[in-house]
């Protein structure tokens, strides 16, 4: 894998242009790959740590931008006095306002622990399960609901049972989001042939030579065959075609389905 993600990053460095534009894309690419190669090698625990710690800066630096947005609704809700004399639901009412539509740092605050929870949890519910599904994007979002409901201060005076009715709502609305783009994102009926290729390319970083595959109709079935020359006359440079070759030489099921045709 370490050998293989050198192999990717030197065919990205090779193929960078004098366009800025797509030199700028090329680095944030190797960046990008260098960091999810690296964190795919730490323990659970620190890559629970720095996926909730990089999204809650996200999280915060959108609500930050949000809070300044609605500052001058936040300004519009009165404080009442001390000495006013407001029942307890009134009380927490005015407070889940304020909570709502707080300034910056209060919007930063509620984003970053809804975007931070949300995906360490996610993160963590992938690594132990090993797969991401509806029932790991729901869970995500019922921990985020929660954790927001405690700090935000929209929770009242039951704040448990909002905290919990407010993650069963954040759950049921990501799950809800999850199949539905799931649904619009599943490929046409002819690219089924190419599921296998598909999430292979993907996790070799070369997702880019799809077209290619099916230019030549390397199709799934085809995977276990595959030569340099078949490759090589779909137009696959040498770089990613050693890469692709590893990879199906060192993989089980690959090499337990050519044992099967031997």
């Amino acid at each position: 894998m370490e050998q293989r993600g050198k192999q990717v990053l030197a065919m990205i460095t090779m193929e960078k242009e004098e366009d800025p534009i797509k030199q700028i894309k090329l680095k944030f690419k190797q960046i990008e790959f260098g960091f999810k190669s690296w964190l795919s090698k730490q323990s659970l625990p620190v890559e629970a740590a720095v996926v909730t710690l990089t999204a809650g800066l996200q999280g915060a630096a959108m609500g930050a931008i949000m809070g300044t947005i609605t500052r001058d609704v936040s300004s519009s809700i009165p404080t009442p006095p001390s000495t006013a004399n407001l029942t307890p639901q009134a009380m927490a009412s005015l407070q889940q306002a304020q909570a709502m539509a707080g300034g910056p740092l209060v919007q930063a605050r509620n984003f970053a622990v809804m975007t931070g929870v949300n995906a360490g949890i996610s993160a963590v519910l992938k690594r132990v399960r090993g797969k991401e599904d509806v029932q790991g994007s729901m869970a995500a979002a019922f921990g985020s609901g929660v954790m927001f409901t405690l700090v935000s201060g929209v929770g009242g005076p039951n704040l448990a049972q909002n905290a919990i009715s407010s993650g069963l709502f954040f759950a049921l609305a990501q799950g809800g989001i999850f199949q539905m783009a799931k649904k619009f994102s599943q490929p046409p009926a002819d690219d089924l042939a190419y599921n296998k290729a598909r999430s292979m390319l993907q996790n070799l970083g070369l997702q880019n030579y799809e077209k290619n595959f099916k230019k030549g109709l390397l199709t799934d079935t085809t995977l276990p065959l595959l030569t340099d020359s078949a490759l090589k006359d779909v137009n696959i440079p040498p770089g990613p075609r050693l890469i692709i070759l590893d990879h199906v030489q060192s993989d089980a099921e690959l090499k337990e389905s050519r044992g099967r045709r031997a």
